[in-house]
């Protein structure tokens, strides 16, 4: 049999042939890429040539493509486009998948062969010396430099992490798919037509009569925000609370106890005193005590706005005529309540003007207006209809990159919204551009009409998007966002303030109906509303940000979810009315991979970076072209290359300051 993920992809921009690709493919990929990938590590350890750079550094970026080409789409399917066949081979695979990559890194005679290049390396170029040094540092905190019981028990815990991160992801997807609240039309009063035509969408797409809503974000936050019902918002508040948690075959209790213990016990190898200490010393901020204090700059003015906030709310329950106490389920129905009267603004005025297309192209009219690029719709294979696929380009049409859509929910994809790719970008042997892809959770509607958090969401990942299609390295594992964790969502958050600017949205904020370009006092409305209701998403963020922190600190040996989320929340003095972003068992950010573990503080660190990167292209015009120049060469272009705060100063001529992050969310 012909496996296509084995073949050369004889297709438009080198995609991957997903018509030809079968699930069964995967699995013989797999064993073939890793037998392949073994053969290349051996050929550098077992080498008689003096360890240099090129023989071993470079020649370890070389290896292992088939590998990342077969991961590429597999891990993609498993995000986008599941189903029971792809889970199990994900479920086999991970381990294995961890062990492989383990072993190399903690193989002797490679750790030597890199030691050797580390130890001497002058005369290397500013990118080879910072790969270096990555290199080595990702050697040593693999445990390369460990004894052998030390580094076999490392080698363990990673692979049963793979596992049980894996697990923890596809409870969610499970629990999230289980879960569906089928209305009638008498228990969906309140919510407006758009509201309600989404949820007659997702009921027919079930083959179902009625309304149908779900605990997906882009489900749930409208229902919250205007169902009159208060018994319903109860019960869809707590399914989404209790994702994970339902004592069922997708309960992730067990899961997540395992895995802190796991990391806990591998940083106490590795000579660290908690998770955090170990993973924090690869990132900007270098130690928990620096997370801490940024979390606690911001939660006081924070805490202060969201008990004003409840005040205003239990006011307008009481005028409601309610005589009951704010409870979460009721916070963003009464926000709805008290923005329609002191703003005369509400999500359905809004939502008109943000039909789906002509978001995305106002993102795209921003990103060539920056930079001199732009996108064409391109004919390739993608991996499911709702994918669109375009060519970037610059101004003179030299092709750049090529970018996937992926917009709209469906039960095979998991919840969220995130960037991933395809193939990244180098000039280490050739010029490869990236093929990079754009993921989000959108009701399926015609038209899909957009909230301001969604509108953002878009923005924020198109961010995430121009970081991969601009990176100009020179070597494969610094492209793009390989970066530090806590210095990837600049480049995101600073592409959500162009979304609301009075410039941008006259461009492409337009009636899906009559083409009527947005009244001006609809975006001073906009505008004024800005900080409205900042105290609450504030607050519920850095609860979530403080309840990673809890689990990947130094835990007490007995313990339990309840006693930590609890001690958690009452050491910051979180308001009953407001509850963390995620609970433990739905906190798919830091259980389901390792990425943001003792790292959710990232999106507020970045976001002290975004907000003082963007005054500078305040005081020089929004689209200065200078201002923009250096932010994609400084920042957008140089990927993984050199110490991010030392790009950052390069762009902005100074350290960054808190001043403007809380000046922008009205603190």
């Amino acid at each position: 049999m012909t496996n296509p993920l084995l073949q050369t992809w004889h297709t438009p921009h080198g995609m991957p042939p997903f018509d030809d690709i079968k699930t069964e493919h995967f699995l013989p990929a797999f064993e073939q890429a890793f037998a392949a990938h073994r053969v290349e590590i051996t050929l550098i350890t077992t080498s008689d040539i003096e360890p240099n750079f090129n023989n071993t550094v470079a020649a370890m970026e070389r290896s292992g493509r088939l590998l990342e080409q077969i991961s590429a789409v597999f891990f993609s399917l498993t995000s986008t486009d599941t189903n029971d066949t792809l889970q199990a081979i994900e479920t086999e695979i991970m381990p294995r998948y961890s062990a492989h990559f383990s072993a190399i890194y903690t193989e002797q005679a490679l750790y030597q062969r890199v030691n050797a290049v580390y130890s001497d390396r002058s005369g290397l170029d500013d990118d080879q010396m910072k790969l270096v040094e990555d290199l080595y540092r990702g050697f040593v905190r693999s445990g390369a430099a460990l004894g052998d019981e030390q580094r076999h028990r490392v080698q363990s815990i990673d692979e049963q992490l793979a596992s049980l991160n894996t697990a923890f992801s596809q409870n969610i997807l499970g629990d999230t798919n289980d879960f569906e609240l089928l209305l009638s039309e008498g228990e969906v009063a309140g919510l407006p037509d758009m509201v309600k035509q989404a949820g007659a969408d997702a009921a027919a797409a079930k083959s179902q009569s009625g309304y149908l809503f779900t605990i997906s974000r882009s489900s749930i936050t409208p229902f919250l925000q205007f169902a009159e019902r208060r018994d319903l918002r109860e019960k869809i508040y707590n399914a989404y609370t209790h994702c994970g948690n339902n004592n069922n075959e997708n309960n992730n209790a067990e899961v997540l106890t395992s895995i802190t213990d796991l990391r806990l016990e591998r940083a106490t190898i590795m000579g660290y005193a908690s998770h955090a200490h170990f993973l924090l010393d690869e990132r900007m901020a270098q130690h928990p005590d620096r997370v801490t204090e940024l979390l606690d700059e911001i939660w006081q003015p924070a805490i202060a706005r969201a008990k004003q906030e409840a005040d205003d709310l239990q006011q307008c329950i009481r005028d409601d005529g309610g005589n009951f106490t704010l409870a979460p389920w009721d916070w963003w129905y009464y926000t709805e309540k008290i923005c329609k009267v002191r703003f005369d603004l509400d999500e359905e005025t809004i939502k008109p003007y943000f039909k789906l297309e002509q978001v995305r192209d106002g993102a795209f009219n921003v990103a060539e207006e920056l930079y001199g690029i732009r996108f064409t719709v391109t004919d390739t294979p993608v991996y499911h209809p709702d994918v669109t696929a375009y060519e970037v380009a610059e101004r003179d049409g030299t092709l750049i990159g090529v970018f996937l859509t992926d917009y709209h929910m469906r039960a095979s994809k998991r919840g969220g919204a995130w960037m991933t790719g395809f193939r990244e970008q180098s000039n280490m042997d050739e010029a490869i551009y990236p093929i990079v892809v754009n993921c989000c959770n959108f009701p399926k509607s015609d038209p899909c009409l957009l909230g301001m958090d969604e509108v953002r969401t878009l923005f924020h990942e198109f961010g995430h998007a121009l970081h991969g299609l601009l990176s100009r390295v020179r070597y494969p594992g610094q492209s793009g966002t390989s970066v530090k964790q806590d210095f990837v969502e600049l480049p995101s958050q600073i592409m959500e303030h162009w979304a609301i600017e009075p410039e941008v949205l006259r461009r492409y904020a337009r009636h899906y109906e009559t083409g009527e370009i947005i009244p001006d006092a609809l975006i001073e409305k906009l505008l004024a509303a800005d900080t409205f209701n900042q105290g609450f998403a504030t607050t519920e963020y850095l609860a979530a940000c403080y309840l990673d922190m809890a689990w990947h600190g130094v835990l007490e040996e007995d313990r339990t979810i309840e006693s930590i989320e609890t001690t958690a929340m009452n050491d910051i003095g979180l308001i009953h009315a407001i509850g963390p972003r995620y609970n433990s068992t739905n906190f798919q950010h830091i259980f389901a991979s390792s990425s943001y573990s003792a790292g959710y503080y990232a999106y507020i660190w970045a976001e002290v970076l975004d907000a003082d990167g963007f005054e500078a292209f305040k005081e020089a015009g929004i689209f200065d072209q200078q201002t923009a120049a250096s932010f994609r060469t400084n920042i957008l272009e140089k990927g993984g290359t050199e110490d991010p705060m030392d790009l950052y100063r390069r762009f902005r001529g100074r350290d960054p300051e808190v001043s403007p992050l809380l000046k922008n969310r009205g603190l």
